[in-house]
């Protein structure tokens, strides 16, 4: 876990120092929205990890003076520098660049979580249908092979009413 948290942090460092490198000589935000990407991947890396560890491992793991430290540590350096490169973002192509890129992604990570919410609804919508066809299939074959069952009664009961 503690590699897995490395990483992240390691991921979210080089975001930064590709963002302060390239953003003096970026013509547009497109120059450097790979390093956004990375910026915000190490983000949730961390942040998932950290929310992660809260439930798991020993209790010197979650409540140990150096675990608490060393995250809100990293907690408040992470903040600090996505306050840094949202100034230099902004500073570089225009006030507010950054709450747009900010707005658009939550925009963007809010209607995928709708899409993925609405298909598994329709994926439950479906296999409840195909449930209700089951039974509905099983219930005409049940009731086919009575009254089959009955018309053999029948003939059987009439052949030997005249046999008799």
């Amino acid at each position: 876990m503690i590699a897995e948290t490395l990483a992240g942090i390691s991921l979210f460092k080089a975001a930064v120092d590709g963002i302060k490198g390239a953003i003096g000589t970026a013509n547009d935000v497109g120059d450097i929205a790979s390093y956004i990407d990375n910026l915000f991947e190490g983000e949730k890396q961390v942040q998932k990890l950290r929310s992660k560890k809260s439930g798991v491992g020993g209790v010197a793991d979650q409540f140990g003076v150096k675990s608490v430290a060393t995250e809100v540590i990293n907690a408040k350096l992470a903040k600090e520098q996505m306050q840094e490169i949202a100034s230099m973002v902004d500073m570089r192509f225009g006030h507010g660049t950054w709450k747009s890129i900010t707005e658009e992604r939550a925009k963007r990570i809010r209607e995928a979580k709708e899409a993925a919410a609405a298909a598994k609804r329709e994926q439950i919508k479906k296999q409840r249908e195909l449930e209700n066809n089951i039974k509905m299939g099983l219930g005409i074959f049940a009731l086919t092979i009575i009254i089959i069952g009955l018309f053999v009664f029948l003939m059987v009961s009439v052949a030997a009413a005249l046999n008799v």
